[in-house]
């Protein structure tokens, strides 16, 4: 029995270690530790760190273009408050959403979707959040569908309206449904709503997160990812679970973290 017990662990620590090299590293807002958030420069860098894939911001401005920011208004990225959806493209993009994280970022402007969308490289997803409302769902399925990359574009929003549109109108794109904490009876109610919408999975904050909670989203045919987590020893713990993805502000190091850890 001893013999047995011993080699069950066995197995069972190898098949973590085979879940925490498969899960997806996400950058979020790009590699956004090292670069400033939601501009091409981290996006680009989080291509450079070989993430599985990058997460990013939107909003429609007020003349109908999807920009990539975090916010409401630009006061935290740029210095200056101009609120987005009041704000027209061509003077949000005369910002400089750069030097805030470093001098060597100065005149980093607020993309355009279309521009991050032209820089995923093969093999690699975008994770679109949506911070406005269903108001973008046309713009975004035109710059989706114009991008000819919509098998690599993944639609995120804290917003049930916004991802139950999105998957309507692009049965195609991936969409999961973002949540704070998870607690109490009510976690249940989160899978049958994501169902009843025909969404393809959850995307949690990363307290909380069971494995008997992954393995439910998993039985009803879904995925489901965490965010935002940058301590190596809670992802490992979440990969262990079965987690499909994790989204981290440091992709390369989270990645090569999570190897010393599975190597242990």
């Amino acid at each position: 029995m001893k013999k047995y017990k011993l080699f069950l662990i066995f197995i069972l620590f190898n098949m973590n270690i085979v879940i925490a090299q498969n899960v997806e590293i996400i950058g979020h807002r790009g590699a956004s530790f090292d670069a400033p958030e939601n501009t091409l420069a981290s996006v680009n860098l989080a291509w450079k760190l070989d993430a599985d894939a990058a997460e990013i911001d939107v909003y429609l401005s007020k003349d109908n273009k999807i920009m990539v920011i975090h916010d409401k208004d630009t006061k935290r990225t740029a210095g200056e408050k101009l609120i987005v959806k009041e704000s027209i493209a061509s003077d949000l993009r005369k910002l400089d959403v750069g030097s805030f994280k470093s001098p060597d970022y100065k005149g980093e402007k607020m993309p355009f979707l279309h521009e991050v969308i032209e820089t995923i490289p093969e093999g690699k997803k975008l994770f679109v959040e949506v911070k406005c409302g269903t108001e973008i769902l046309p713009f975004l399925k035109e710059s989706f569908k114009e991008s000819g990359k919509i098998d690599r574009l993944v639609i995120i929003s804290f917003d049930f309206n916004v991802v139950a549109g999105a998957k309507k109108i692009m049965p195609e794109v991936p969409a999961y449904w973002l949540h704070f904490n998870l607690s109490g009876e009510y976690s249940t109610k989160w899978i049958e709503k994501a169902k009843e919408a025909n969404l393809d999975g959850l995307n949690f904050r990363y307290k909380g997160i069971s494995e008997e909670f992954i393995k439910s989203v998993h039985d009803a045919n879904m995925k489901i990812y965490t965010w935002t987590v940058d301590d190596p020893e809670e992802a490992a713990k979440l990969s262990g679970f079965g987690i499909d993805g994790i989204t981290t502000n440091r992709p390369c190091w989270m990645k090569k973290e999570l190897n010393k850890i599975s190597n242990r």
